[in-house]
């Protein structure tokens, strides 16, 4: 994967975004939000595990676990907040089970690769790249 190439599955999801106009892209949105995996019971006993998003306007939580060489991604995010949420949903889709290489080497403009630039606020771009940027953050801390 080179510096300007998404993971497979984020690929994939991309791919689904930009084939829809602006419309559709948001109901897509609002559908991977209704996606986003419940929590593990071991983190919903222990909330703190889980590190605040300080990007998003809306209570986002994300913790990234690395495992046998693979990233495992958990996130929370209120029901109330479809749009971080389904932008939560996203990376914890698109990034889960890979090496933590990949997901150092993802791009940062993940947010702008959904043709979602001119349908959301950038206030709510900014959110998802605060979560991108934590997972990454958290990947490096955990295999240095």
């Amino acid at each position: 994967m080179t510096d300007q190439t998404l993971p497979p599955v984020l690929a994939e999801i991309s791919e689904e975004f930009l084939a829809l106009g602006e419309q559709d892209r948001l109901q897509l949105l609002l559908e991977f939000s209704r996606e986003l995996p419940a929590l593990p019971a071991r983190l919903e006993e222990h909330p703190e595990l889980l590190e605040r998003v300080a990007e998003c306007q809306s209570p986002v939580f994300i913790v990234a676990e690395v495992e046998d060489g693979a990233v495992h991604l958990h996130a929370t995010a209120p029901e109330q907040a479809p749009t971080t949420r389904g932008f939560a949903s996203i990376l914890v889709q698109g990034l889960d089970g890979l090496t933590p290489e990949q997901v150092l080497e993802t791009p940062n403009d993940v947010a702008h690769r959904l043709g979602l630039a001119r349908a959301i606020s950038p206030l709510r771009l900014a959110g998802m790249s605060g979560m991108l940027a934590r997972i990454k953050r958290q990947v490096a801390a955990r295999t240095s």
